[in-house]
């Protein structure tokens, strides 16, 4: 791809944005991952408190975000932020941690999400059928469409914005209706069922619940037990309510970007909160939270033991019967296509970024004659495939969001260094609830991330180990690394 243009067109609107925060946000999690939720923290009640805490967390992010954006509305977003709030190392690390475990492994996880349930509609797609295995590494048909799914969608983003930015309003729209009349369907059904009156008598029953050897057992909690399970439990609710962020990065194509963007963080993420909310409402007005594993039917497993967690599926199977599988299968498969396009569209802009400055591969920091950074979406593309072949998607889940919300914390922190360092600076946007909310936005971001490295450090301590590799590369780099490119 030839080089003829230094310059991003400026091609996406309000609505562009705001579809870009909708889209990449809404993925597979909150079809599937409330049955994990259920099963670590109890009652329905706490199961809505981990939802709630979620998305006022990633609102309030998304807030201080819009002030940074609106001060620094340049390609590249968050690495930007913290280049210029700390030094040109700490936004070295973030862009490293970005492009090998934050963006890649969540467009691997949700390419593989997009596979799983492609397998549903057609079976021989499924993760059994092994196609070749060399050692450990085995190609599997689930694998392969989970790559597919990368490949094509890179293709399309090298083809100029405009096709990425027509698939992602498209998809964006396709699903939010699909999730809302979901929602819809599962309230309206549900209000005869009495389902949610049962819910109601453990609402706030707050207990772990295991199976072992065919038996389940439950663990009550109390007090910092039940603070240690909500973090955890916060996992899958930050994941499926994360990449919010992703439209900083598309600041150099977007119109009126001073404005547009902090409007599109506030519009979008308050809007997927809501739906978020809604859904779990409709999903135990419909489903018992507690059941049994080999129960014959979606109602008997409840929430905690939905088949595969798909825990949207199993409400919509209450009402629809054996057509739901199908149904919230077309769902899903629309829901993760376009969120990926999302992803795989903006995350090659923050290694542009990085190769402007001389930390990332030179060819990264040219744009194509689209106009956009053909070989940053390639090599994105090619190290997301190879994610798809090297973990599960629960795996990969436990590394990005140990590693997004260290990252996220010193970026809210730098708005409180910014506003000390460029006083005079223009903020078309302020953080709202300066200086109370950023400040319990960190401290909430970090009782979660020392939670996770508690609970579950074979994939917390592993992901502070990538960021802090990048220490040395990033001198290494500086010695040895390639020129800016021209």
């Amino acid at each position: 791809m030839s080089e003829t243009t230094h310059e991003f067109k400026r091609a996406l609107g309000l609505f562009d944005g705001t579809m870009l925060v909708i889209g990449s946000m809404i993925g597979s999690g909150i079809f599937i991952v409330s049955a994990d939720i259920a099963r670590t923290v109890g009652g329905g009640g706490w199961l809505l408190v981990v939802w709630v805490i979620t998305g006022l967390m990633t609102v309030t992010g998304a807030l201080a975000y819009g002030e940074l954006a609106g001060m620094m509305p340049h390609a590249g977003g968050q690495y930007v932020y913290l280049r210029e709030a700390y030094n040109p190392l700490v936004g070295f690390l973030y862009g490293w941690t970005f492009f090998l475990v934050i963006q890649t492994g969540t467009i691997a996880a949700v390419g593989v999400a997009f596979a799983k349930f492609t397998a549903v509609l057609f079976p021989a797609l499924g993760d059994a059928n092994v196609l070749c295995q060399a050692g450990p590494v085995k190609l599997t048909a689930q694998r392969l469409v989970a790559m597919l799914n990368v490949a094509v969608l890179t293709f399309i983003n090298t083809r100029g914005i405009v096709g990425g930015k027509w698939i992602q309003n498209t998809f964006t729209t396709a699903k939010t209706i699909a999730l809302a009349a979901l929602i819809a369907l599962g309230l309206g059904a549900g209000v005869s069922m009495g389902v949610f009156r049962e819910n109601l008598s453990t609402f706030w029953n707050a207990a772990t619940t295991r199976v072992a050897a065919g038996s389940v057992s439950m663990e009550p909690l109390a007090g910092f037990a039940l603070l240690g399970a909500l973090g955890v439990a916060m996992v899958g609710s930050l994941f499926s309510s994360d990449a919010w962020n992703n439209v900083t990065f598309t600041a150099g194509e977007t119109v009126d970007p001073h404005r547009n963007i902090p409007l599109s963080l506030a519009i979008g993420t308050a809007a997927v909160t809501l739906l978020y909310i809604l859904a779990n409402v409709a999903y135990l007005t419909v489903l018992p939270v507690t059941g049994t594993p080999g129960a014959a039917d979606a109602a008997g497993r409840g929430i905690q033991f939905a088949s595969a967690d798909r825990v949207a599926t199993a409400a919509m199977s209450v009402i629809m019967g054996p057509a739901a599988a199908v149904v919230m299968a077309v769902l899903i498969m629309i829901s993760t296509f376009g969120c990926n396009n999302g992803l795989i569209l903006s995350g090659a802009r923050v290694y542009y970024a990085m190769a402007r400055d001389g930390v990332f591969f030179r060819s990264a920091g040219r744009l194509n004659a689209r106009s956009v950074p053909g070989a940053a979406l390639v090599v994105q593309g090619a190290w997301a495939c190879l994610l798809c072949l090297s973990g599960t998607y629960g795996d990969l889940l436990d590394y990005v969001i140990f590693a997004v919300l260290l990252f996220y914390v010193l970026t809210v922190a730098g708005l409180f260094i910014l506003r000390r360092k460029r006083r005079d600076a223009e903020r078309p946007s302020r953080a709202f609830g300066y200086p109370i909310l950023p400040v319990l936005y960190i401290v909430l971001a970090l009782a979660i991330s020392v939670d996770l490295l508690i609970f579950k450090p074979a994939y917390t301590w592993p992901g502070l180990g990538i960021v802090l590799i990048g220490i040395p590369v990033f001198y290494a780099w500086k010695i040895s690394g390639p020129a800016r490119p021209e």
